[in-house]
């Protein structure tokens, strides 16, 4: 099979879809894999480590797209809307559920489009949603302690403390994976962290990781509006595979935050749990909205392009095999990939997104 690997176009995404290693196992089974002109540059990867792979370099985007299946990291934006034509394969996160024009210009091109964060196990697990999650959560508390301190807008509160001080408080609304990535960091740096979930059975598998360390309650919104109120940093962590994000925390209790706390809001991409939330860039990460520093990257790993390509490429690697080794058949024998289908032949088809765009679901 033809493979392209573009380079990524979104702000500060330094991030590749594929890096040398996996490139050179596709090569070594007889597919063609063409690479962007430094398009791994930010990841650390040269034109001559993809060469010395096996892979041909490209000078444009248009002709890393130009190619039966395309594999990347980010959803196409609006600069690439160009290249998504009928009997191409893509392979990348969309997130579908928080944009509607991109669903739209999928659905018209006719192109076939396999969103990373759909492809589900059966143990409902999202293998390869959960390599980035782990990052974006352990980052949220990384960022959010740097925006903490009063050169960065925030109110100068350390998170651990010191003794004879008490340490910062760490709110998590979710305990997925990225909330318990989120309070493994704030545990680290010394924090005191709570983590609200809906599920007790996942509030009783946090309890055997944490133990004491972590104050574990049950999702609700009087327990929110308890909580919220008096965190330093709050992070969300809330992810409904395949559909918006729920709004947990509205702007009037944003408003009774202390300002100069912060908001760090990793359920951006879909949408995002918190009101007054909006995304982002790496160029220009945060805004103060009701005295509240708020921080809507929605690549954050982007930031840490070399672990997070590596960690990416680990769990997308065996379906990319064998999607180059069968194409869409691949689909018909492997239920988890198949779950990762949300635009084919004109239609949307992933029931979680028809949900959210009904009417483009006729």
């Amino acid at each position: 099979m033809e493979i392209g690997v573009p380079k990524e176009v979104k702000d500060q995404e330094f991030r590749v879809g594929l890096n040398p290693n996996s490139i050179r196992g596709l090569t070594d089974q007889g597919h063609k894999v063409h690479v962007e002109t430094q398009a791994g540059l930010g990841a650390g990867f040269s034109d001559a480590d993809y060469e010395q792979a096996g892979a041909s370099i490209v000078s444009t985007a248009a002709d890393a797209w130009n190619r039966e299946m395309v594999v990347k990291v980010k959803e196409p934006l609006s600069s690439e809307y160009e290249f998504l034509q009928k009997g191409k394969l893509l392979f990348t996160y969309l997130h579908l559920a928080a944009n509607r024009a991109l669903t739209e210009h999928l659905i018209d091109s006719g192109i076939t489009a396999i969103a990373y964060e759909t492809v589900e196990l059966p143990n409902h697990s999202l293998p390869l949603l959960t390599p980035m999650s782990i990052i974006a959560g352990r980052l949220s508390v990384q960022f959010g302690a740097r925006y903490l301190e009063r050169q960065q807008g925030g109110r100068g509160v350390l998170l651990g403390g010191v003794p004879g001080v008490r340490p910062g408080k760490v709110v998590v609304l979710g305990g997925g994976v990225v909330g318990t990535e989120a309070a493994r960091m704030a545990i680290g740096m010394g924090a005191q962290v709570q983590i609200l979930d809906i599920s007790l059975e996942r509030l009783a598998y946090l309890e055997t990781i944490f133990g004491s360390r972590v104050e574990l309650l049950y999702s609700n919104a009087p327990q929110v509006e308890a909580v919220v109120p008096d965190a330093d940093l709050l992070v969300g962590a809330v992810l409904v595979p395949g559909r918006r994000a729920p709004i947990l925390v509205n702007r009037a209790l944003v408003e009774k935050m202390c300002p100069g706390s912060v908001i760090v809001d990793v359920a951006v991409d879909q949408g995002g749990c918190i009101e007054t939330l909006h995304p982002t860039s790496h160029t220009h990460p945060i805004y103060v909205e009701a005295g509240v520093v708020h921080y809507g990257v929605p690549n954050m790993p982007g930031a840490v392009p070399w672990t997070a390509t590596q960690a990416l490429n680990n769990s997308t690697f065996p379906y990319v095999m064998k999607l180059a080794h069968e194409g869409i058949k691949a689909l018909d024998s492997d239920r988890s990939l198949a779950q990762g289908l949300n635009v084919n032949a004109h239609k949307l088809v992933h029931p979680a997104v028809r949900q959210v765009f009904t009417d483009l679901a006729a």
